[in-house]
């Protein structure tokens, strides 16, 4: 993919196209991964500027993980890279949307395509998993 937009080395530099999201109190935005050809919803997670950024200027996903406090390149220990074709954001300006190649075919850490996998039986549940694990995560994740 193109690059989007050109790295920018100054994380408070003037970017008004950052500047026009509404960032929480930390910092971060909320960015649903969606398959670009599917439109099935593969992932939740928090982004924030440099994360944004670095994703706009290489076209890989790349988030923020609150429980690493760090940068989290989707595919970095699994392989399971997302390649981002298109980001958008909502008429508020609050969240993020990717579209995006999941590589590998695998977004959930629990093996399986999509972190959505859960779906409520009936009226009053339980929750049951809907879908499969395509691979196991022991494999995954050594």
């Amino acid at each position: 993919m193109p690059r989007l937009v050109t790295m920018s080395k100054d994380l408070n530099a003037d970017l008004p196209w950052l500047d026009a999201l509404v960032w929480d109190e930390q910092g971060l935005l909320p960015v649903i991964a969606q398959d670009a050809a599917s439109g099935r919803v593969l992932m939740f997670a928090w982004t924030n500027r440099e994360a944004l950024l670095e994703t706009a200027a290489t076209g890989r996903a790349v988030y923020w993980s609150r429980s690493r406090r760090r940068l989290w390149r989707k595919g970095e220990e699994s392989g399971h890279v997302q390649l981002v074709s298109d980001i958008r954001t909502d008429c508020d300006g609050d969240v993020i949307l990717y579209s995006v190649t999941q590589e590998g075919g695998i977004a959930c850490h629990t093996g399986r395509e999509s972190c959505f996998f859960y779906r409520l039986d009936g009226e009053n549940g339980p929750w049951v998993a809907a879908d499969p694990v395509l691979k196991n995560p022991k494999d995954i994740y050594k």
